[in-house]
């Protein structure tokens, strides 16, 4: 059974500003990778308070990232990312200060994550079987390209990416969430 296409937005620069906080930022990352929950229970799952969490969830739907299910009991909301994935660039920004210190931080942000959870599969390997260890990798290639070929590359992955998910997996027998880290950048000094 394929999957559904992957929805995606672009963070304007308002939206780059509103996410840049860390319980935001984890409260958003929750919902795409548990699925649609309330304040109560996303705050049990982040240990924080229901107040500040749906204080948080109203400012990521303020700017289109979360929304209401409409599922809710009473006054308990049911909460979904609008969103599988977004993504921002340094134009987004333009020239609000806040903005491109918002991109810094995500980024900077989702590094840390990345980085940690590729520690914990390194401390984990050796209690997985022989074809999941063998299915991760670690590569490093080093290229020599322009902007405009990086760029390029990127969107070429990206589509090699998206064919996966709409082809979905063989058989749900063994199938697990994988994490696909992609980070591109340049090497050495600005030009």
């Amino acid at each position: 059974m394929a999957n559904r296409p992957t929805s995606r937005t672009t963070l304007d620069a308002t939206a780059m500003r509103v996410l840049a906080h860390p319980l935001r930022s984890r409260l958003l990352g929750l919902l795409r990778l548990e699925g649609a929950a309330t304040a109560t229970t996303l705050a049990r799952a982040l240990d924080t308070n229901t107040g500040a969490t749906s204080y948080h969830l109203r400012k990521l739907a303020g700017v289109g990232l979360v929304e209401d299910t409409e599922e809710g009991q009473g006054r308990e909301r049911v909460w979904r990312a609008a969103h599988d994935m977004h993504s921002w660039s340094s134009a987004s920004a333009g020239d609000d200060p806040d903005a491109r210190a918002a991109g810094d931080w995500l980024q900077g942000n989702a590094l840390r994550w990345f980085t940690e959870q590729a520690e914990r599969w390194t401390r984990e390997l050796d209690q997985w079987s022989d074809t999941w260890r063998d299915g991760g990798g670690t590569s490093d290639y080093f290229l020599r390209l322009t902007a405009a070929q990086l760029l390029e590359l990127n969107q070429e992955l990206y589509a090699v990416i998206e064919r996966y998910i709409a082809a979905g997996p063989a058989s749900d027998d063994d199938a697990r969430r994988v994490m696909l880290f992609l980070h591109t950048f340049p090497e050495g000094d600005p030009a």
